[in-house]
């Protein structure tokens, strides 16, 4: 019944449907699309404010979605974080993906949003804020990489 969802589509199928969804976004509603905005909305009352009632809606719906596709689609194995998961046990690799993601929270939050509502949105748009942040984030991602390769001798 479902065999369309059995496995992952393709980017050049996914890459346009969030293009589209991004564009709709603007179209629609005039906003930018972004995941931690949508997380903000969600604990916008615990900080005093009242955000635009569509993003809550928005991280219902696509973790809802993840949820549905989970139990109707076919099993999923999962294989861990590649080479990281081969190198860490689960003791040490629970508490650093703990911190790698307080830390993106954080740098979400301090850049104004994140990567992909920059990437997306912003550069779709030609905010020149966001540019420069998409370019920072890649240039970082590189030279991060880059370290831990020489730093493990290759191992990571």
């Amino acid at each position: 019944m479902l065999d369309w969802i059995a496995a992952q589509w393709p980017w050049w199928v996914t890459g346009p449907g969030v293009g589209l969804c991004v564009v709709a976004l603007y179209g629609l509603v005039n906003a930018r699309l972004g995941v931690s905005g949508a997380w903000l909305a969600t604990i916008a009352p615990a900080e005093g404010w009242r955000p635009d009632p569509w993003r809550r809606t928005f991280l219902l719906a696509l973790v809802g979605g993840s949820a549905v596709a989970a139990l109707l689609g076919p099993p999923v194995v999962v294989h861990g974080y590649g080479r990281l998961s081969e190198l860490l046990g689960p003791a040490v690799l629970v508490p650093v993906l703990l911190l790698v993601g307080v830390a993106l929270g954080y740098g979400a939050r301090w850049a104004g949003g994140c990567t992909s509502g920059h990437g997306m949105s912003g550069c779709a748009a030609g905010s020149p804020d966001s540019l420069v942040m998409t370019a920072t984030f890649f240039t970082v991602a590189v030279l991060v990489t880059l370290a831990l390769h020489a730093l493990t001798g290759g191992r990571l």
